[in-house]
């Protein structure tokens, strides 16, 4: 099977909507005429797709007449996704929520960081305490300041941030997706934003070349955006445990017979509360949460400027980086190991990027910039004077060095801050999931859009009570910060290496940086990275491989959904049934025609599905319109609600049958009623039709290039079939007047006069007006879904181990999963399912 499908069917070419109609002239004045267009959608060279025709792929098409969207008008500001940072004030307030989402998790990292480091080395010197304050100033400021907030953010796909998105933006512009239904036409939504070529151009081609030549890249390339994923899943289970439990220890030293069961206990139930309130929503969290980060972020700064001021003000030489060389010499092995310690530090920094969906870049670097980056170095720069003078304190360095008389006030504070904390990182996942779920990555749940405004916020119920569950295990199981903190750095660090790479291959690929500036960030970052992962992996069996074995988990189910869904998409091209054979199996069968219109699901984007050879041989009569929806997710955050639906015709005029590729980004937001849906599908269909006839009529003279074009032309210029071949030949136009065949008509004129007066023109053709009344007396006659019930199962000859994995583990994991009636909210009574088994 071609790796790259191509589209069958004719595309209608469309002419500019405004003035007359006529106007063929782009909006950034580049200038082609349709003969040209036409050649460049179907016959595209695939081994230069996205940039084979430079001149193609920096004009800007017009908005497409042939496009419909009954999901996205539902949800305000759907297409001005990106206009959301366009006033000051706005920005301002999306800042102030970050706080509460965003950094709660680094935050309250003074809770653990110091105590956790110094478990690994002893203070026998000011060399201890000022190199390890060195090493933690300057983590935060080489990886969260320099990498994430002047960098990976900048690497957004268009808003959305996270390993997907990367993954998404690579796909873009190189055909790297396993799932071949990648279309010319997908390079002309407005959101795919290509970069204007630059003298590293041939370099981004040949990397571009390379992946897609090469399978074992492509599949290399996808494990780790899964691997990626996995880590963030992995963290939102450890950073409430680690975060509620940090909080809550506080009490192990202030009230006698308060142990570690108690802890355990207590931390229990602030879990159960966290996330029971996951339901209102990211947007309601966050303004809930921000005034409590920000008074939390005061604290810590104010406390950080009166143990320096009050213990020892010279720690600030620790800005000399010249102090982690000498803590390294003294303390050697055990300054290896305390660097496990050092990196939580920077723990959730990857949510910054991670959770840009539900903000906006600049909201997120204004607040790490004027906020959570000096509050965090003031708070730790107190933590190390008060260590100076009471070096024995390490232990509970946070609380120690809170003053007696606020230590209530910042206890009540920390805790509600460490719960918040964990709102970053299960945000996060939410995106991620919903990310991979777009793109094929993930088992379909339900999700639950629980903002109008803000497009990325969602909740995800299922995975909710997962992560509830998962860290309340993790809780009652360690019972310790410290074993809780070794296995947290891992996920971290894997979650960086993954991003480093990823953001790397961007700025090769699509930025086309300076090759020098393109080494020069993974040389820097990804070798710090790498040292810390050697300190945390050497904690492995202290509790490191608690994440390694979340990864491995997801990794599992997600590469199996994918595996098996692009298994089962290449058996449905392959299972394609040729117009010969349905032409034959309606003629052999007597398959009548009945008003109403069919609404057949499959995910081909082109050619017939084989489920309707199955409906064929299953039903006597089929819909006298037949619409193939196929549900395709591009890679990108949004599609416009204007270029959502392609339509196309299938086959000849006489069997009126059509596809809609109804095209989704990742981040779209599909709340289908069906009613509204089937509505703006029949509006959408007739301006489809209305404008096929127009461009028809205006391009009468040009050769057509395939056989579905000729075919249009001919029964254009022949007007409506005959009506009195029988109610049983595919070929009877789909919505002819019943009376006609009672009175024994025949003639188009005899047919133009029977339609109703309102719906004739004297400059309109009459074959036109004819199916006009054909597709609303349909319309009249209602929808039906006609939906595949398919069951997947690897070939007799297979592998052992495909067929475990393909018949047990992927064939769970469907039939468990949200079906895609369900999705639809469509009444059972309008349903047809069929069954179907795909051999893969």
């Amino acid at each position: 099977m071609e790796e790259h499908d191509t589209i069958e069917e004719s595309s209608v070419r469309l002419v500019g909507s405004s003035g007359s109609g006529s106007d063929s002239r782009w909006v950034d004045g580049a200038e082609l005429d349709l003969e040209s267009l036409s050649l460049s959608l179907l016959t595209g060279n695939e081994g230069r797709e996205g940039y084979g025709s430079m001149r193609r792929r920096l004009v800007k098409k017009p908005k497409r007449v042939d496009s419909l969207d009954g999901e996205a008008m539902e949800i305000a500001g759907a297409h001005g996704h990106h206009s959301k940072d366009q006033t000051m004030w706005h920005t301002i307030a999306l800042a102030f929520q970050t706080l509460g989402v965003v950094y709660g998790d680094m935050g309250t990292s003074p809770l653990y960081v110091f105590s956790d480091v110094f478990s690994k080395v002893s203070i026998e010197s000011d060399v201890d305490i000022l190199g390890a304050l060195s090493l933690v100033m300057y983590t935060i400021a080489l990886l969260p300041l320099a990498k994430y907030v002047f960098v990976v953010l900048k690497a957004n796909d268009n808003g959305e941030g996270g390993t997907f998105a990367l993954y998404s933006l690579i796909c873009r512009y190189a055909n790297v997706n396993l799932l071949p239904n990648r279309q010319a036409a997908d390079e002309y939504i407005s959101s795919f934003r290509l970069k204007l070529p630059t003298p590293e151009l041939e370099r981004a081609l040949n990397i571009k070349e390379t992946l897609e030549r090469r399978s074992s890249l492509k599949t290399l390339l996808l494990l780790l955006v899964l691997m990626g994923t996995s880590m963030i899943i992995g963290d939102g289970i450890l950073t409430p445990a680690i975060s509620v439990m940090s909080a809550t220890s506080g009490l192990k030293g202030e009230i006698e017979g308060f142990g570690t069961s108690a802890v355990v206990i207590i931390s229990i139930f602030m879990l159960v509360a966290l996330f029971s309130i996951q339901q209102f929503g990211t947007g309601k969290v966050g303004f809930m949460f921000a005034p409590v980060l920000a008074l939390w972020f005061f604290s810590l700064g104010s406390i950080g400027i009166y143990n320096l001021v009050k213990h020892d003000i010279t720690v600030l030489r620790a800005l000399n980086p010249a102090y982690i060389y000498f803590f390294f010499k003294k303390n050697s092995k055990d300054a290896w190991s305390a660097l496990g310690g050092c990196v939580l530090c920077i723990t959730g920094a990857e949510a910054m990027f991670a959770d840009l969906g539900h903000f906006s870049v600049r909201a997120i670097q204004i607040a790490f910039t004027c906020v959570v980056f000096p509050c965090l170095l003031l708070a730790y720069m107190g933590q190390a004077a008060y260590l100076m003078k009471h070096p024995d304190s390490a232990e509970r360095i946070f609380y120690d060095s809170v003053p007696d008389a606020l230590f209530w006030p910042v206890f009540v504070i920390a805790t509600l801050a460490a719960m918040i904390a964990s709102q970053a990182m299960i945000s996060a996942t939410f995106s991620c999931v919903k990310q991979s779920m777009a793109l094929g990555c993930f088992p379909r749940l339900k999700i639950i859009h629980t903002s109008r405004r803000q497009m990325g916020q969602i909740y995800i119920p299922v995975m909710n009570w997962f992560l509830m569950i998962m860290c309340i295990l993790v809780v009652a199981i360690f019972q310790s910060t410290t074993d809780i903190a070794n296995a947290y750095g891992i996920a971290e660090v894997g979650v960086m290496i993954v991003s480093t790479t990823l953001v790397t291959l961007v700025m090769l690929l699509i930025w086309q940086t300076n090759l020098f500036l393109a080494v020069f960030f993974p040389l820097v970052f990804g070798s710090v990275e790498l040292i810390y992962l050697s300190a945390v992996l050497s904690k492995i069996k202290e509790g490191g491989w608690l994440p390694l074995a979340f990864a491995a988990c997801f990794l599992s189910v997600m590469y199996t959904w994918n595996y098996g869904s692009v298994l089962k998409y290449r058996s449905e091209v392959r299972g394609k049934i040729s117009m010969d054979l349905m032409h034959e199996l309606g003629l052999t069968l007597g398959t009548e025609r009945v008003p109403g219109i069919g609404l057949l699901y499959n995910e081909l984007v082109q050619g017939i599905p084989s489920s309707f050879g199955q409906f064929l041989l299953g039903l006597p009569a089929i819909h006298s319109t037949i619409v193939f929806v196929c549900i395709k997710y591009v890679p990108v955050p949004v599609v416009p609600k204007e270029e959502r639906f392609l339509f196309r015709r299938l086959c000849p005029k006489d069997y009126h049958m059509f596809r809609c590729v109804a095209r989704y980004g990742y981040k779209d937001v599909r709340k289908e009623d069906h009613r509204a849906f089937e509505q703006l599908l029949a509006e959408s269909l007739e301006k489809f039709l209305r404008k096929e006839a127009l461009d028809l009529a205006l391009e009468g003279s040009m050769n057509e290039l395939d056989f579905d074009s000729v075919s249009l032309l001919r029964s254009r210029n022949s007007g409506p079939p005959p009506a009195g071949g029988g109610n049983g030949d595919l070929r009877i136009p789909l919505m002819h007047d019943q009376r006609l065949e009672e009175a024994g008509t025949s003639t188009s004129e005899e047919a133009a006069s029977a339609l109703p007066s309102g719906l004739m023109s004297l400059d309109e053709d009459p074959s036109l007006e004819y199916e006009l009344s054909a597709l609303r007396e349909a319309m009249d006659s209602g929808f039906t879904y006609m939906l595949a019930h398919g069951e997947v199962r690897a070939k007799k000859n297979s592998f052992f181990f495909k067929k475990l994995v393909i018949n047990y583990f992927y064939g769970f994991l469907r039939r468990n999963c949200r079906a895609g009636a369900a999705n639809m909210r469509v009444p059972h009574m309008n349903i047809i399912r069929v069954g179907m088994t795909y051999m893969v």
